[in-house]
């Protein structure tokens, strides 16, 4: 009962500060409508200096959003720091796909005697011979693996390499076989070269899943997320959301199938435009009645919105 009534006061509180202050309004309206979550939308909101008109609200946002995204930088990615780097996330995400782009990276800035390939996903048939015909092309070798000590004797065999990325298996967030395949990457390290894990993130799949990967995923943390299917995805916010409020820096961004095309570095500012210009002509935007109507949701990280 407290918290129902809690609720109430701090959706009502916002609703009168959106009345006397409109663009307040149009803010979190715009950011909904773009897929962010009410949360994070009213600490944006909030912060909107009172004095700021149409345009400046619409650039101060821009900012605040650019500013909250951390993004790896063309000279400190995860291909230009190599280790060993393994990508999780749920099926379907792009994972193999994605080995395939960053694999193609590195045999051209380092070359292929540089790079290997482990993989451990031994559930989908046909996984391994996917990733072994990229590996082929490039002239990589490929390690299939099946529990942690077969990992860690394949990094121990490739330790001169710069560059081990480990393909694994895609799993639901809530399949009960997930805490197996954390305790498989969790052990294994090379010297002092630990698997550094990076969850891939599906730019099309809602927030609420997106939030329950990031709690299934993150382990005790992990080194960076790769958003994945952008060219799939009419409102992207979601998963800049994501990697906002966890603090998830983004290593790349792909929007496509072609190897190794679609792939890129991510920049903050044009990654929230994208997001932003989503919700412009959406048919399902919300209404003022409608918008004060939203929950106010879990408190975010502690982080400054401006």
């Amino acid at each position: 009962m407290r918290g129902l009534v809690e609720r109430q006061l701090a959706t009502l509180a916002w609703s009168e500060e959106a009345r006397r202050h409109p663009l307040r309004a149009q803010v979190m309206r715009e950011l909904i409508g773009a897929g962010f979550s009410a949360p994070l939308g009213r600490a944006v909101s909030a912060a909107l200096p009172a004095t700021h008109g149409a345009p400046q609200a619409r650039a101060w946002l821009r900012q605040v959003l650019a500013r909250n995204l951390k993004c790896a930088t063309d000279a400190d990615n995860l291909v230009e720091r190599g280790g060993t780097v393994a990508l999780v996330g749920p099926t379907g995400v792009g994972k193999t796909t994605t080995v395939a782009k960053l694999a193609a990276r590195c045999v051209v800035r380092f070359g292929a005697q540089r790079l290997a390939l482990i993989t451990t996903d031994s559930y989908r048939i046909g996984a391994q011979d996917q990733l072994r015909i990229y590996a082929r092309i490039l002239g990589v070798p490929v390690h299939a693996v099946q529990d942690a000590a077969g990992l860690e004797q394949a990094l121990q065999s490739l330790g001169d390499r710069h560059l081990v990325l480990v393909d694994t298996v895609g799993m639901g967030q809530r399949d009960p076989r997930m805490a197996e395949q954390m305790e498989l990457l969790a052990a294994p390290r090379v010297g002092n070269r630990p698997v550094r894990r990076v969850l891939l993130l599906n730019a099309a799949s809602q927030i609420e899943t997106l939030e329950d990967v990031v709690q299934a995923y993150r382990g005790d943390g992990l080194a960076g997320a790769i958003i994945t299917k952008l060219d799939e995805a009419r409102r992207p916010g979601a998963a800049l959301d994501c990697a906002m409020r966890h603090h998830l820096q983004l290593a790349f961004v792909t929007d496509g199938q072609r190897v190794p095309e679609d792939i890129r570095l991510p920049v903050a500012a044009e990654l929230v435009e994208q997001a932003l210009a989503g919700a412009a002509d959406s048919p399902f935007a919300l209404a003022d009645d409608e918008l004060f109507q939203l929950p106010t949701g879990a408190p975010l990280p502690a982080r400054k919105a401006a």
